[in-house]
């Protein structure tokens, strides 16, 4: 026999026109008529870059599975804070971002978690541009490239990027161990079990694009967000009232 709940029905510190029952409804409609838009990044600026290989070989699947994938290039990207967000690699990095609907991200792993150059481009990415927010409410599949045996501190630290970034990471992800043995000369990766994955997650990703993209504002709204903006709305009327009384 499960616990009692107490008072299940008092809720004393919420404010009831604020708090939203969600309504499956309001997932049911809306079907954008465009393929799924995905951004992929990699995190090395090597000549034979097996994230970038990686990358690249997640993009062909992405295009396979109905997407529109576009690759930035973090080659001449500044530091952080060495510049302004005016630097014409930044300005592609963030236009990207709000283009798309989904992200790939792909690291080596490097002293056991991502590499400067992968962080680097995190962090021009601001959780909010003005009333636009680069990656809120969109889709991210992780990945990562080991250069010995199979390990997952790379993807575990773009999870939790991804979360900070208010990201919908899918569940599925991609580990490559000894990354210089499974791709050949051209660059392809070879047919493997590492490679099947690589496949599972790029169509998860796209599932979970088209099953969210239409919905990520109203999937993304939130209680104190909505309290907080009606709270400022109010302040903003009173201050107008006090000009107009002064008039």
């Amino acid at each position: 026999m499960s616990r009692p709940l107490p008072d299940p029905d008092r809720l004393p510190n919420l404010l009831d026109e604020h708090a939203q029952r969600p309504d499956a409804r309001r997932l049911s409609r809306g079907v954008a008529g465009h393929p799924p838009r995905i951004l992929l990044l990699y995190g090395s600026l090597r000549e034979r870059s097996y994230s970038r290989l990686l990358t690249e070989e997640a993009a062909r699947l992405l295009r396979r599975f109905g997407a529109e994938p576009r690759i930035f290039d973090p080659a001449g990207l500044p530091l952080p804070d060495a510049t302004d967000a005016g630097h014409p690699k930044v300005m592609e990095l963030r236009n990207l971002s709000e283009w798309s609907e989904g992200h790939v991200w792909c690291s080596p792993e490097r002293h056991g978690n991502i590499t400067g150059v992968f962080k680097s481009q995190i962090d021009w990415l601001p959780l909010s541009v003005g009333s636009v927010r680069p990656t809120q409410g969109r889709t991210l599949a992780v990945m990562q490239v080991c250069g010995g045996s199979q390990s997952f501190n790379a993807v575990n630290a773009l999870r939790v990027l991804g979360r900070w970034m208010r990201m919908v990471t899918i569940p599925n992800q991609s580990s490559v161990p000894k990354a210089f043995q499974e791709f050949d000369d051209a660059g392809r990766m070879k047919a493997s079990p590492y490679y099947d994955r690589v496949v599972d997650v790029m169509e998860e990703l796209v599932k979970f694009t088209l099953l969210t993209r239409d919905h990520s504002a109203y999937l993304t709204s939130r209680y104190s967000e909505r309290k907080a903006d009606a709270i400022a709305a109010a302040g903003v009327d009173r201050l107008v009232g006090a000009a107009m009384d002064i008039r």
